[in-house]
């Protein structure tokens, strides 16, 4: 099986779509093909990532004393008397309209907060930028060199500093898009694990403090200075995170 053949499997491979001899072909060709496993183990993280995030929301307050209310009035409508089992017909109407407020307030039920959103989005952009050639799109350790390459391509300028000295190496920065608008990534290294730092223009206000949280197993925490909103997402451990925002921010 070639590449193109494998890439072309992937995504069916992973929906268990695939009759038997198909997924042992893409299964041999992913334990010989490093590139098509990369490829491979960056889907099911993004899909993972996509998937797994916090969408249930119970019912809003009082819901359950209202259906209890209007099926007690159409009892006493019907002329039945309190805890006398009630026929379908007196029934099917209050049901059928609690069931109309519930289908229409289920959007807004369903509907993450904007700070969930944006959370998801900004993991889901991380585990994409661990997909074989989506990392960077300017490789440099030189802070001096991946500032620049920013000018033109967005409307604002990124800071960027050097952490080598404090073994968080510079590995490039690429731009991305979090929140229906460009940003900039700034990756680092901390041994084995990469950190993405995503920097975008905060809007006029007081500085919001600093937040942290944990999305399928990557940490991410959130700030804004200088009229910057800053987050730095990870899967390395927290210690090492919040070491490296710390010098990130330097003086308060």
């Amino acid at each position: 099986m070639s590449c193109s053949e494998a890439e072309s499997g992937i995504h069916s491979y992973l929906d268990g779509e695939l009759d038997l001899a198909r997924s042992l072909e893409v299964e041999r060709h992913l334990k010989g093909c490093t590139s098509c496993a990369g490829a491979y183990e960056g889907y099911r993280a993004l899909r993972s990532a996509i998937n797994r995030g916090s969408l249930y929301y119970g019912a809003p307050a009082g819901m359950q004393k209202r259906i209890r209310a209007t099926v007690r009035r159409a009892s006493r409508a019907e002329g039945g008397a309190p805890g006398l089992r009630l026929s379908w017909k007196a029934l099917w109407v209050p049901l059928t309209a609690a069931c109309l407020v519930l289908l229409g307030a289920l959007p807004f039920l369903l509907r993450p907060a904007p700070q969930s959103l944006l959370a998801q989005e900004i993991v889901a952009a991380h585990v994409r930028s661990l997909m074989p050639g989506h990392l960077t799109d300017v490789l440099s350790s030189d802070q001096h060199t991946v500032k620049p390459w920013f000018n033109g391509r967005l409307d604002f300028s990124p800071p960027v500093v050097d952490l080598a000295n404090h073994e968080f190496p510079l590995v490039g920065g690429r731009m991305d898009y979090v929140g229906d608008r460009p940003v900039a990534a700034l990756v680092y290294q901390r041994r084995k694990h990469l950190i993405n730092l995503f920097i975008w223009p905060a809007p006029p206000g007081p500085a919001a403090r600093e937040e942290s949280e944990a999305h399928n197993g990557y940490h991410m925490i959130r700030w804004t200075k200088s009229g910057m909103n800053y987050c730095a997402v990870s899967d390395v451990n927290t210690t090492d995170l919040s070491q490296f925002v710390s010098l990130v921010r330097g003086p308060a």
